[in-house]
């Protein structure tokens, strides 16, 4: 092998292996509707070797014509016998038609929501890193944008190319009779269009993945603009504007590349297409003087280049088939590079650790995010007995909100390790353990659903259960409020859908609050800023009543607001990723250390 033959191997080698896919997109429309799939493979054969019998039974008619009119008592009876014959044919190949069209829509919609359940399902396996990965989100964005049409696209290719294959056959078949060299002819034509579709496919995928960040970054900018939540700010400080022509810049720069590909792909396109219209004009001229010479019949003629006119139609359907499935191939694969993203096996099956009373540890803990060599936490340790306190204070950044993370196994440390009762998390069933845990975030769910909904999302084994709403509210002094509403727990929230009801950011809180209070066999109860949003009065109400409500559990507090951290059993501040300092309000307060300057400093503020 040459040096200069081996990249055109390679090239084939990755081509063919592209196709891969193919089989992989045919199991998935056959295991969607197996009765769909034949009925169309039923339609595709009928389809495909119908309109040659459209053809032979338009020259028998011509010849009978032109028979009938060359005798005194012509068959008009079996001449109009023929004609209904290919009315019949003609009724047929549009009922099939028809048929390929119903069974093609059905099985789209099918496989649309097939595949979109697909990526959904392979989200709730992915850890909370796999979606502060920017490159994983440029998968996510490829596979949903196009992945859900594609399968259907290359069966429906599929089966046109089965189809086209019967058709070109049979009229092979006839053409053979006027001269094999017609076939051949037929063929060689439109290979020119073939490569040039397969080359300008593989561009245009190309450039699909190249652009996949600008993509996003539009729907981040649409969302910005048109959603309740960021129109506030875009109104008040004049951002409209700004934002919309960064959006239109995207958009020309985009459009500038597209457009660069379109003109030459149709460019191309034309000149290529030039060849097999030569082609078509040149067997036209062979037939029309065969006919002229008396070798063939004045129905041959008509069937020769019926037959040669769509036998070239069935040529370049077949080649633009083959491209196309190639195309379909590449964007297929986007999806099954998401759905193969590899995935840390969670395989605890422990329901209960040896030693209860040990409570939750952490030793010598550290852990940096993926792509970042900087720690994000760094040797952490401390423990937590039930029936104890903990409150972690530290600057933002400081890594507070990760060590929630890593004990909701959110995350997994990159050194050391955390146990519970005894047992290291990693061999807790995953369910299990998170049923241990009620936690509220800074950057809680405000989902767009009931109240009820809202509340009982914090526990979805009685996520409909209306009592359990009612106690949990009560528990996150989202009661009173909530009584108030027209429809109480049915009242629809957000302002997505008719009839929702807004909440102020301090009610927000309390149906968060409630959310945690669901799981009421939860001994670990985590708070990351859980009043930001109240005034002094309502959060000092609400953690006197989370102190009542706790007693007996492991409670974790993450707050800047040092009145409701003083009174937990156990502060440590964090700086940096690492533990700073750590002992009660009093002794740290004695030590004079950094807790002891920022509770005084933020005491000042109130003086």
């Amino acid at each position: 092998m040459t040096e200069s033959t081996a990249p055109d191997v390679g090239l084939l080698k990755r081509a063919l292996g592209v196709f891969a896919y193919s089989r992989r997109a045919l199991e998935l429309v056959w295991t969607t509707s197996r009765s769909l799939t034949l009925t169309l493979a039923v339609l595709t054969v009928l389809a495909g070797v119908l309109p040659a019998a459209i053809a032979y039974v338009g020259k028998l008619i011509v010849d009978a014509v032109v028979a009938a009119m060359n005798t005194s008592d012509p068959d008009t009876r079996g001449v109009l016998m023929l004609i209904l014959f290919e009315a019949g044919i003609v009724i047929a190949v549009a009922a099939c038609q028809r048929g390929i069209s119903a069974s093609q829509s059905l099985l789209r919609a099918l496989l649309g929501q097939r595949v979109n359940v697909m990526i959904l399902e392979k989200a709730l396996t992915l850890q909370l890193t796999h979606f502060e990965d920017s490159e994983f989100y440029d998968k996510l964005t490829q596979a949903r944008r196009e992945a859900s049409s594609r399968p259907l696209s290359l069966v429906n290719r599929t089966f046109g190319l089965a189809q086209n294959l019967l058709s070109l056959t049979s009229y092979a078949v006839l053409l053979v009779a006027f001269s094999p060299w017609a076939v051949l002819i037929l063929v060689i034509a439109g290979l020119p269009s073939f490569f040039a579709e397969a080359k300008f496919s593989g561009d245009r995928f190309r450039l699909f993945r190249w652009r996949s960040p600008d993509t996003r970054m539009q729907m981040y900018l649409e969302s910005v603009i048109a959603r309740e939540d960021g129109v506030k700010e875009v109104k008040l400080f004049q951002l409209g504007p700004r934002l919309l022509q960064r959006y239109q810049d995207i958009f020309r720069k985009l459009f500038k590349e597209d457009r660069k590909l379109t003109l030459r792909r149709d460019g191309w396109g034309f000149v290529l297409g030039l060849i097999s219209t030569a082609a078509f004009y040149a067997a036209y001229a062979w037939v029309v003087l065969a006919t002229v010479n008396g070798r063939i019949t004045l129905g041959a003629m008509t069937m020769y280049l019926v037959l040669f006119r769509q036998g070239q139609a069935a040529v370049t359907a077949i080649l633009s088939a083959i491209s196309g499935m190639y195309e379909d191939n590449l964007y297929i694969s986007n999806l099954y590079d998401y759905l193969e993203q590899p995935v840390i096996s969670r395989s605890g099956t422990q329901q209960a650790g040896p030693s209860p009373e040990r409570g939750l540890e952490l030793e010598g803990v550290s852990f940096s995010y993926p792509g970042s060599e900087e720690k994000a936490l760094e040797d952490v340790s401390l423990q937590i007995r039930p029936g104890e306190s903990l409150a972690v204070v530290g600057e933002n950044g400081s890594g507070k909100t990760t060590l929630i993370k890593l004990l909701t196994r959110l995350y997994e440390p990159s050194d050391g390790r955390i146990l519970l009762d005894g047992l290291e998390l990693s061999e807790w069933d995953i369910e299990a353990l998170r049923r241990r845990v009620g936690v509220i975030f800074q950057d809680f769910g405000r989902y767009q659903f009931t109240v009820g909904e809202n509340i009982g999302a914090g526990d979805v084994r009685h996520i409909d259960d209306p009592q359990r709403w009612a106690n949990a509210a009560k528990s996150g002094m989202a009661a009173a409020f909530i009584d108030e509403l027209p429809g109480r727990y049915d009242t629809q929230l957000g302002r997505w859908f008719k009839d929702g009801r807004e909440l102020s950011g301090g009610q927000w809180q309390k149906i968060a609050l409630s959310r945690a209070f669901m799981r009421t066999d939860a001994d670990i109860l985590v708070l990351d800023e859980p009043t930001a949003s109240m005034d002094a009065a309502s959060e000092a109400a609400v953690f006197e009543h989370f102190r009542q409500m706790s007693q007996n559990k492991m409670t974790i507090l993450i707050s800047h607001r040092f009145s409701t951290v003083r009174a937990a059993d156990q502060i440590v501040v964090i700086h940096h990723g690492r533990i700073q300092e750590r002992g009660n309000h009093d002794s740290l307060m004695a030590d004079d250390g950094q807790y002891a300057k920022l509770f005084r400093l933020q005491a000042k503020g109130y003086q």
